[in-house]
């Protein structure tokens, strides 16, 4: 497969295994990364196509126009073939208490820097009549309690991406979501830190109120994230949204389905009983 694919976000997990992924078709993968050990662990598992954007930090636009200078640069002509934005951050906690710096800078980097990066790319992509690729989540569609920041910025996300394929049809240019269920990453692995963090940051008052609800809702995403679907099934849905001659809209993963189900199928407050229920 010939042509360029911008990833962000390809630390570990989805963004990992979706650069390997596409390097292993054949595609130039320009992996963005904002560490430079992690850019040699990820350049180790891969061809001499794939390049290293590091540091590409998608909540800074210099550091965007960078990226894509060099993308530019180095394709030489070539088409860019994609731009897939994952990078992307989890806060949580109730929203009584969230600090709301955590809640900007998770709009910030989820749902802000998806429509900064696609800016940046877009020359490119018109000129080959390229596709954007952006990984949302079912919390885009579903919410749940205690991940408020990070299910608002998939919401915002979701709508970003309707827009903006509407806005690109023009050019051809096909606009795709990725919704993964629960899936087995870093970004989830660490519920029982994460909630400890999160209730010590809490007021007393607040610690009364949510804690042992935070606590049971952090045992049940371990489970989950235990059970959750490997980060290439991911990556497979994304070669498929870059590759196939009339690709889907929306891409579901695993879980996904039953929680879109739920959601199809139940009352809304039968459902958040179902949650609680979850998490008490």
């Amino acid at each position: 497969m010939s042509g360029g694919v911008v990833i962000t976000g390809a630390s570990t997990g989805i963004g990992e295994a979706t650069a390997l992924k596409l390097d292993a078709a054949g595609f130039r993968v320009f992996a963005g990364v904002r560490k430079a050990e992690d850019g040699e662990r990820l350049q180790a598992k891969a061809s001499d196509r794939l390049r290293v954007i590091q540091p590409l930090d998608v909540a800074d636009q210099d550091s965007i126009a960078r990226a894509a200078a060099q993308v530019e640069s180095e394709l030489g002509g070539e088409p860019l073939r994609g731009v897939v934005n994952n990078a992307g951050i989890a806060t949580g906690g109730p929203l009584e208490a969230l600090d709301l710096d955590d809640l900007r800078s998770t709009l910030e980097v989820n749902s802000i820097a998806p429509v900064a990066v696609a800016q940046a790319f877009l020359p490119m992509l018109r000129r080959s009549q390229g596709r954007i690729v952006n990984i949302s989540s079912i919390g885009g569609r579903v919410a749940q309690p205690f991940a408020g920041p990070y299910i608002a910025s998939k919401h915002a996300l979701e709508a970003i991406n309707d827009v903006l394929r509407l806005e690109l049809i023009e050019w051809d240019i096909d606009v795709i979501a990725i919704e993964p269920g629960t899936i087995a990453t870093p970004i989830w692995e660490k519920g029982s830190s994460q909630a400890g963090e999160v209730l010590g940051k809490m007021a007393p008052r607040m610690r009364e109120l949510y804690g042992k609800r935070l606590e049971k809702f952090s045992k049940v995403l371990e489970r989950q994230t235990k059970r959750g679907a490997p980060p290439e099934k991911v990556a497979d849905a994304v070669q498929k949204a870059l590759t196939a001659g009339r690709p889907r809209a929306r891409y579901l993963i695993g879980d996904a389905y039953v929680l879109l189900a739920l959601k199809t199928v139940l009352p809304t407050r039968l459902l958040d009983r179902v949650f609680y229920k979850l998490t008490s």
